[in-house]
């Protein structure tokens, strides 16, 4: 089988890990091509390093919600962030959105953030990578003032209204090992009901791992695990669900 990781952040850091040994792994496992996503403008930056570094690995850049009065106090964030959008492998803007959760950025300038961001790389046609936690009417109301708009709802986890709305939306689902452990009965009904058409899978490696693998450090290897576990949960072949969510971040991203 053939795998995408579409959002990992092997580039932090403080990953732990051999970059080199981490992609061998990804590839034994059959994850043949991996997005880095970026946090900041300066992990965005690393990202776009690490991606130009391997063949098999694209890069995402953006602020993160609670990246917000970094990214609105920096000299030129909005031209920053476009030079780094033009850059070779960049294959989409993210992951920006809104995080009310246990947050210390307030409301406001996590809105300001991800409107700025928006408003400023539209003319691209890049997709979008969006981090919604906790705050989803507030994401519609800033989302549905920018029309045509393309892109994965990142890590998904939240109830069937939700996936109805992002399906709407005509946005994508992207899916991680957080499906592998939850005990909440919505998360795992809404990932049933996701069209395979609109799934994407991600691992949000270094952190998330699935079960059974709770406790170490998560690897775009893992796309696997949390393939096997939706294929079964689903009741679909994971020769399929592979295929399919294969080719629809192939084609989303243009990998």
């Amino acid at each position: 089988m053939k795998l995408v990781d579409t959002h990992c952040h092997i580039h932090f850091d403080d990953f732990g890990f051999d970059s080199e040994q981490v992609i061998s792994n990804a590839q034994e496992a059959g994850v043949s091509k991996m997005i880095c996503v970026g946090c900041s403008l300066g992990d965005s930056q690393k990202a776009v390093e690490f991606a130009g570094r391997h063949d098999n690995v694209w890069a995402s850049v953006g602020a993160h919600p609670h990246d917000g009065p970094d990214f609105l106090q920096m000299t030129d964030s909005t031209a920053k962030l476009l030079d780094l959008a033009k850059m070779p492998k960049v294959v989409a803007i993210g992951e920006i959105g809104l995080d009310y959760y246990r947050s210390t950025v307030g409301e406001k300038d996590q809105e300001r953030t991800l409107r700025t961001q928006l408003e400023a790389t539209l003319s691209l046609g890049l997709p979008y990578i969006f981090h919604i936690r906790e705050a989803w009417a507030d994401f519609w109301k800033i989302f549905d003032s920018y029309p045509d708009i393309r892109g994965v709802v990142h890590s998904f986890s939240a109830s069937p209204s939700e996936l109805e709305q992002v399906l709407s939306s005509n946005l994508y689902v992207g899916l991680n090992g957080i499906m592998t452990f939850t005990k909440v009965e919505a998360q795992l009904e809404a990932a049933k009901l996701v069209p395979l058409n609109k799934m994407l899978l991600e691992t949000d490696a270094p952190f998330l791992a699935p079960k059974p693998f709770r406790g170490s450090t998560c690897e775009p290897k893992h796309t696997l695990t949390t393939a096997e576990f939706l294929s079964q949960l689903r009741g679909e072949s994971p020769v399929d669900l592979a295929r399919v969510t294969t080719a629809n971040a192939e084609r989303l991203f243009k990998i």
